[in-house]
């Protein structure tokens, strides 16, 4: 693909957006929303997550996140008891005593989040209400928000909507007349660092980005705010940024050199950048996003690939390897699907491919061994009994802590598949 074709001059596709969805609804295999905070603590570096829920979801927490008895992570868990569950304690004065403490030892928090979970939904403790009372408590010093982690009815990666959700509200508001672009997602500060520079070379100098590094430097919202959303789960964020007056622009994901061109295409059209000035300003990223790409082509094009359903970001990643390093899409799964959102992605997806959403872990299993893709892209649970049956397989959770959005990351993102194929053939030896 030439790095500065338009719109229209792009590889001819279809699209699947109009074709006949496969819905299923059965047996889940995913990790719950309390996982978000992993990377979402490492992002806002003033702000704790407390999770009020049970010892599982403290030990959850701890092997994702890899954090050593000695470390001081800006997360915990506020243990539910068995007299919690059965109703013979106060659990809001129990709360109440951890959240002291916790605040007596980090004077250095500034937003405290209560993270519900599957136990403290089950036994109905309004955290909501716990979050309002704090606040009040602790006025000019913490701000106390909630949010759901729990993973009774969502994916793993919703635990970052419902969480930048509960900041929208806390967001102070665009003065009239001024006009701002927010980036929506969390990414890696070098990754955020290099989108601002690009930004800025094409003239466009109010970004800021939610969540920012620090949760007292919330940037402004209103009618002269356009966003972009950086990663492709975050419904109920938009929804809520679009219902204080923000203007979503629909653009692909910045995933790969094309994606995340047309992603600053969408925001260069917004702000009436000159092509010769955009086209000027990306030539050199993209043009080493595709160098960098090419050796890695060579070991994907024309291997068959299948996505189960796990993190949202498996149809923008699917495009990209379809696009940029010509696999072949067997299925695409994912969770839940919004069209609202994911329709530029859909349009770039070939029409052969079988496009799936929600999850039954039976049939989606009955299908892999029947397709025998090279590749299976799948949650932990599921990735050991098929290399079991000799089918290669990609952890999809190694997706959402690697830094791969933008032109610089392209070929790493193209990496992670390359390695279990390069596995399988030293195996094979």
């Amino acid at each position: 693909m030439n790095a500065l074709t338009q719109p229209s001059e792009l590889p001819a596709a279809r699209g699947c957006g109009d074709l006949p969805v496969l819905r299923e609804r059965g047996q889940r295999e995913v990790f719950c929303g309390l996982t978000g905070i992993v990377w979402l603590h490492r992002r806002m570096q003033d702000a704790f997550f407390l999770v009020v829920g049970s010892r599982t979801c403290a030990h959850l927490l701890q092997s994702a996140a890899g954090v050593m008895i000695f470390a001081e992570p800006r997360f915990a868990t506020a243990i539910l008891q068995e007299r919690d569950l059965a109703g013979m304690a106060d659990c809001n004065e129990e709360l109440d005593r951890v959240v002291t403490q916790l605040l007596d030892r980090r004077p250095d928090i500034k937003t405290l989040f209560l993270v519900g979970s599957c136990p403290s939904e089950v036994i109905k403790l309004d955290l909501a209400k716990s979050a309002e009372r704090l606040s009040r408590q602790y006025r000019g010093r913490v701000r106390v928000l909630n949010y759901s982690g729990s993973g009774i009815e969502t994916t793993f990666t919703e635990g970052e909507d419902t969480c930048l959700k509960s900041l929208v509200p806390e967001m102070p508001a665009l003065p009239a007349g001024q006009r701002s672009l927010l980036i929506v997602g969390t990414i890696a500060d070098v990754i955020e660092d290099q989108f601002s520079r690009l930004f800025g070379a094409l003239g466009i100098d109010q970004v800021q980005f939610l969540p920012p590094r620090r949760t007292d430097e919330l940037p402004p919202v209103g009618d002269g705010t356009h966003f972009l959303l950086a990663q492709p789960f975050l419904n109920e964020t938009a929804r809520a940024l679009m219902a204080r007056g923000a203007h979503h622009l629909a653009a692909p994901y910045p995933l790969g050199a094309e994606g995340t061109l047309e992603w600053f295409r969408s925001a260069a059209n917004a702000w009436e950048v000159p092509e010769n000035t955009f086209a000027e300003t990306l030539r050199a990223p993209m043009a080493r996003a595709e160098q960098a790409l090419e050796r890695y082509r060579a070991q994907l094009a024309g291997k068959r690939i299948s996505f189960l359903p796990d993190s949202q970001l498996e149809i923008p990643i699917a495009r990209f390897l379809h696009r940029e390093c010509g696999m072949e899409l067997v299925e695409v799964g994912v969770p839940y699907l919004d069209q609202q959102f994911m329709g530029p992605e859909l349009d770039l997806l070939p029409r052969t491919v079988r496009l799936s959403e929600g999850q039954h872990v039976d049939k989606q299993l009955d299908r892999v061994r029947e397709d025998r893709p090279d590749l299976t892209v799948c949650g932990l649970g599921l990735a050991n009994p098929l290399e079991a049956e000799g089918l290669r397989s990609k952890w999809a959770i190694e997706l959402v802590f690697s830094p791969i959005h933008g032109f610089d990351q392209a070929a790493d993102l193209a990496e992670l598949f390359c390695r279990p194929l390069i596995r399988q053939e030293k195996l094979a030896v």
